[in-house]
This record gives C-alpha cells, structure tokens and sequence, in this order.
C-alpha cells in the first residue's frame, strides 16, 4: 500500500501534464499546489518507518527525486549580486488597503530598481505617488496597474489582455521601456482574472484567456530583453501559464509562497523575463493586502 503511494505520488509529479484538464480543470488545480507532493513524500516516509517497511522506504526514494529534481533548485541558497542585476518588486497592493504609505515604504525598503503595483485605485494612487517620488522618479499608471522606476521609462501604453465577456472598463496591464544602465527592457506589468476553486474544480477559463493574449503581447515585444511582473493568479507550474512560461524565464532560486499573505500556499505572484535570467525571488513582510510583495533579482544580459 505505502510502496503503491510513493509511486503514484512519483507519477503525479512527473506526469502532472498528463492529468486531463477537461474536467474541472483538474490538472491545474494538481499543478497549483505540486511542490506541496513533498509533504506526501515526507507522511509516507514516517509511515513506512513505522512500519519498518523496506519495500516503501526503497520505492519513496522515486518520488522523492522527481520532487528534487523538479523544486531542489529553488532551495540553493542566492548566488549574490551581479554587475549586470536589477532588483524589481512585484506586489497586488490590494484594493481594500488601509495604509497605501506604509506599504510603499515598505516597497521602497527593498531598494529595487523597478515596483510593479497592481489594484492601484484612488485615492490610494495618490498617496503612493507622493510617497514613492523622492525615491522613484519615473512612473506610469494605467487603469489599476502601475510601474515605478528608478530609470527613465519611455513608450507607456495599455496591454491589450482582456478577456471577452468583460463588458466593463478593464485595464490591468501596460507595456512601458525601461532605460537601465544594461541598455533598454521591454517592462509588462499585469493583473489577470482571478480563479475560483468550487465544486466543479477550478474555474480559471477568463484567467487562462488572459494568459494567452499576454502570451501574444510578448511574443510580439519587439525588444529583446522582456521583465513580466504581475499577479497572474496562477503558478509557474501550472499550465494555463503555459503561454507565459513557454516564452519566458522564471526564477531559478527561491520559493516566495505570496498568497494568500496570512498562510501563503502558492505563489501567483510572478517574475518572469525574456534574454535575462531571474537568479532568485523571495518576500518581502507583509503589508496591508492580502498577497506578500516578492522582490526578484534579474540578471540582464
């Protein structure tokens, strides 16, 4: 019985993609939560010495090198900073935030070159404005998502990556150049549909549309290096990303579990680049929202 369990664990994690995803969306909702499959590996590990069972112990040492070999990585320890790095931040500041100051002072902390925000509303956009301006030269603010920078930003325009069926006005992404010492990047900033997980397994279809069009958006960026910062309610693993993460890099070291903030489970908020490397992603204290702020090093090339 233990033996059967870690081989069926070792297969969900090596053949997550071969859960169907026509009901329910059930292969997403597995890849939502796949790294958590080590907490399976470590109940089954305790069972089976319980037992002092050798067959299980020997069959748990499947699973548990597809989880290392899929999550290890992510728990090296941080290389260190680069000649050619920049530390961006990514945080959905929440829309019922009460203290929009301490939050971006608290952003601000972190002394990245770049603060992506999203559920940016007044008249909290105002006081991040003025908060972050000593610091932050440069900024553009679209709908509800905004980019601050330390470096000139040029060519500010909408994303286009709304899904049909919204008739409302929706504007969560925009495109602005950001002027680094490492030359020019492409920076998208950007806020997909939420998902809700219910009877019916996981309702993602407006995110999933979403995700194609800024698949599209970049892939059609004409410069070459590409900085994605936003909540993409959705992790790296999961395949309604897949228009995202077939083109872009995500980072190579560092959980950063972001949501929800009180007991984060997953991270849905994302750094993710073209012709540069995310090196490591990590979080920062909790603020007013419900998601923690992550903070990434990104290496140009």
């Amino acid at each position: 019985m233990l033996a059967g369990c870690a081989v069926l664990t070792a297969g969900l994690l090596a053949f997550h993609r071969a859960v169907p995803n026509s009901v329910g969306r059930v292969g997403s909702l597995l890849e939502v939560f796949l790294p958590w499959l080590g907490l399976v590996i470590v109940l089954l590990f305790g069972l089976a010495l319980l037992r002092r069972s050798a067959v299980a112990l020997v069959a748990l040492l499947l699973p548990a090198a597809v989880w290392t070999y899929l999550f290890g990585g992510l728990l090296l320890p941080d290389a260190g900073a680069g000649p050619r790095d920049l530390v961006v931040v990514q945080h959905n500041v929440s829309d019922e935030n009460t203290d929009p100051a301490g939050t971006a002072r608290a952003l601000s902390g972190a002394r990245p070159d770049l603060i992506a925000l999203q559920e940016v509303v007044p008249p909290a956009l105002a006081v991040y404005e003025k908060t972050l301006a000593a610091d932050y030269p440069y900024h553009a603010v679209l709908g509800t998502v905004g980019l601050w920078s330390k470096h000139p930003l040029t060519g500010v325009r909408p994303l286009d990556i709304k899904p049909r069926g919204i008739t409302e006005s929706w504007n969560r992404g925009l495109r602005a150049v950001a002027g680094t010492p490492h030359g020019e990047a492409a920076v998208l900033v950007a806020h997909l549909p939420s998902v809700r997980v219910g009877a019916g397994g996981l309702a993602s279809s407006r995110r999933d549309e979403s995700a194609g069009l800024l698949g599209e958006a970049v892939a059609a960026e004409p410069l070459e290096t590409v900085i994605l910062l936003g909540d993409l309610n959705g992790t790296a693993d999961d395949r309604g990303l897949a228009p995202l993460t077939s083109r872009m890099g995500v980072a190579e070291r560092g959980f950063a579990l972001s949501f929800p903030a009180a007991l984060p489970v997953a991270r849905i908020d994302q750094v993710m680049a073209r012709s540069a490397t995310v090196a490591h992603i990590r979080t920062l204290p909790a603020t007013g929202s419900d998601h923690l702020p992550v903070a990434a090093r990104v290496t140009l090339r």
